[in-house]
């Protein structure tokens, strides 16, 4: 694994509407080739942070307004969102945004045609899709509105895979699924992640299964980067849920 950084946050301040501080000085290095899990209870700051990665605050009446952000040597804040989809950071939003009234595969093609993709290569791509996500394949011709629950979040993370990212980045994947649909989903990523090289940056309340898959770690408290090393480290420690509530101030990691 390279030990230079595919993405990097340094220092970030994020404040909405002028006067709402979100982020305070947060910073995070995502390494080519791993999974890196961004912790923290709801409100921490995660979905804000992945949102700064691929410059779609301004949307939102948010702004990055101190440190910078830097993809693969490109800096993020004078990039639009599209180019930098073309460019390979492609993000999965909270929430299983699909469009309901087209069909699954019809949701899964409109990611391929964001990067002008022939027709040979998105059929390449949705093989490859239906490879990973088996339940895609059988529900292709249905409607996305009417599939389960699991099979959005599946459809929204293969629109994804059709832009053939370099870092995926995902916020809260396991929102409101089933542990079982959680752990396929998953192991569906550490193996792209293990056979395929993809990088990927997952935002999580879930910390088991985070920890589970995840190489290294960073955790999020009301807008503040306040621990982080690598997954086995973390998951040794007895105080990681204490952040959550704000109950105690972290240990230092041993050397």
């Amino acid at each position: 694994m390279s030990t230079h950084p595919l993405l990097r946050i340094e220092a970030i301040e994020v404040v909405y509407q002028h006067s709402i501080v979100a982020l305070h000085g947060v910073s995070l290095e995502v390494l080519p080739g791993e999974i890196h899990a961004l912790l923290g209870a709801n409100g921490a700051g995660k979905s804000t942070t992945l949102k700064a990665c691929s410059n779609l605050l301004p949307a939102e009446r948010g702004a990055v307004t101190a440190g910078r952000i830097v993809f693969d040597g490109v800096d993020v804040q004078k990039t639009t969102p599209a180019a930098l989809v073309r460019q390979g950071l492609v993000q999965v939003l909270e929430g299983r945004h699909v469009f309901r009234n087209l069909s699954v595969e019809e949701n899964l093609i409109t990611g391929g045609l964001g990067r002008s993709a022939s027709r040979a290569e998105i059929a390449a791509d949705l093989a490859r899709v239906y490879r990973v996500f088996p339940k895609l394949g059988e529900r292709r011709r249905s409607l996305a509105g009417l599939t389960s629950g699991g099979e959005q979040q599946m459809t929204a993370i293969g629109r994804a895979l059709m832009s053939r990212p370099r870092l995926l980045v995902l916020d809260e994947p396991s929102m409101g699924l089933a542990p079982l649909v959680v752990q396929d989903i998953f192991q569906q990523l550490k193996r792209l992640n293990q056979e395929e090289g993809l990088t990927i940056l997952v935002a999580e309340q879930n910390s088991t299964v985070a920890l589970r898959h995840a190489d290294r770690v960073t955790v999020l408290d009301t807008g503040n980067d306040v621990l982080s090393g690598t997954a086995a480290e973390l998951s040794q420690r007895t105080d990681i849920q204490s952040f959550y509530f704000g109950q105690s101030a972290p240990a230092p990691l041993a050397a």
